[in-house]
């Protein structure tokens, strides 16, 4: 009796957490300080509550500091006969990752931190009682703010599960993700980063794996599909033989996952559509494999006729352009040496656009400083 009590009455251990790219918390600005009427004393503000990005920081790592996930900045100092002015309330200083969106409970955008030191405001201190408030202080702003992550990544592995993404991952760089045969082997996002001989690095995200749904969050849904929107470049990955989830499921054709894929895209956010893109039809070295490949090509430069042979559930309204098609063996790899040729020059070819808009739009804030100067200059003459 005594057993099963222990048993029955066991506290819960803690549930280990995983990967965590979502995370709601309470935020308040500290309240300002009372005035005081008889010295016009001015109470002190409260202090803010700033989100700052700090590089290879983790979500996990928020919730691990601040378990109850609320965050309060310091209470402004009462005015004094010794201290006529109240001192300000301390700002409290949270570090979050880089890649974070911060989104109000509307799902409006207070701030995007994408790079180290990004920080944002996110709840404002209350006034400091003075006159003009009858020397009563403001309350701090309060509100919930949700963190969301979307991992930056220069490539994204596009592809639905066991399409042999994580192998690819571990054949090209230096990661080692958790490789089986099964559908969602990963079920977090693996970053691996593929080295050049003149040491340039690029890093590959391999994303939780699709499934037919994923735009309405079926499966891991969202959690796949926010990350592959920072991405530079989409490496559609299929496996020639075509796919099947499951016995429940129906199974689809090499051709029929590319245009699912691109399906799941459109229907989340049609500009993923647009983002440059290149296709890895893989295992290549299994017996067929080249007549199915073949057939997948076939049908790709006919898209438009191919398409329409597809139930309308299925059927993309449009398609992405391949800047380029490989066929490969994960596995064995083979053709993996050419394709990460070509990935380094359409990053390389979006690089230096990037920088020439960069320079571009440097010149126009110049000239428009320089503008402005002129403007003021010739209004002092006028006066």
């Amino acid at each position: 009796m005594v057993f099963l009590t222990r048993i029955l009455f066991r506290a819960p251990t803690a549930r280990k957490r995983g990967f965590v790219d979502k995370l709601r918390v309470y935020v308040r600005g500290g309240s300002g300080g009372m005035g005081l009427p008889k010295y016009n004393g001015r109470g002190g503000d409260g202090g803010h509550v700033i989100f700052v990005a700090k590089e290879d920081m983790t979500l996990k790592q928020v919730i691990d500091s601040t378990p109850n996930k609320r965050f309060i900045a310091g209470i402004g100092a009462n005015a004094s006969r010794r201290a006529i002015q109240g001192d300000k309330g301390h700002n409290l200083t949270v570090e979050v990752p880089t890649g974070i969106t911060l989104l109000t409970d509307t799902k409006q955008v207070i701030a995007t931190l994408n790079q180290p030191g990004d920080q944002a405001t996110v709840a404002k201190g209350g006034a400091g009682g003075a006159h003009w408030s009858d020397f009563h202080p403001k309350k701090g702003q309060i509100r919930s703010v949700t963190l969301e992550l979307k991992l930056i990544s220069d490539i994204g592995l596009v592809g639905f599960p066991n399409a042999g993404k994580s192998t690819l991952l571990k054949a090209v760089s230096s990661a080692d993700p958790k490789i089986a045969d099964y559908p969602f082997t990963t079920m977090r996002p693996q970053i691996g980063i593929i080295q050049y001989q003149d040491l340039r690095r690029v890093s590959l995200a391999d994303l939780p794996g699709l499934i037919e749904g994923a735009h309405h969050n079926a499966g891991m849904g969202h959690h796949f599909l926010r990350h592959v929107e920072r991405t530079k470049l989409l490496l559609f990955m299929v496996d020639v033989h075509g796919f099947i989830l499951s016995m429940k499921h129906p199974h689809r054709t090499a051709f029929e996952t590319v245009a699912l894929l691109m399906k799941e895209l459109e229907l989340y956010k049609t500009d993923l559509v647009d983002k440059p893109a290149v296709l890895a039809i893989n295992k290549m070295d299994i017996e067929g494999a080249g007549d199915k490949a073949e057939e997948l090509l076939d049908k790709l430069d006919n898209f438009e006729d191919a398409v329409r042979e597809l139930p309308k559930d299925m059927r993309p309204r449009r398609q992405v352009q391949f800047d380029d098609i490989f066929q490969i063996s994960a596995k064995e790899k083979q053709g993996l040496d050419e394709m990460k040729g070509k990935i380094r020059e359409i990053l390389d070819e979006k690089l230096e656009e990037e920088q020439k808009e960069e320079k571009q739009q440097r010149i126009r804030r110049l000239q428009k400083e320089a503008s402005f100067g002129r403007t003021v200059e010739k209004t002092a003459d006028i006066v």
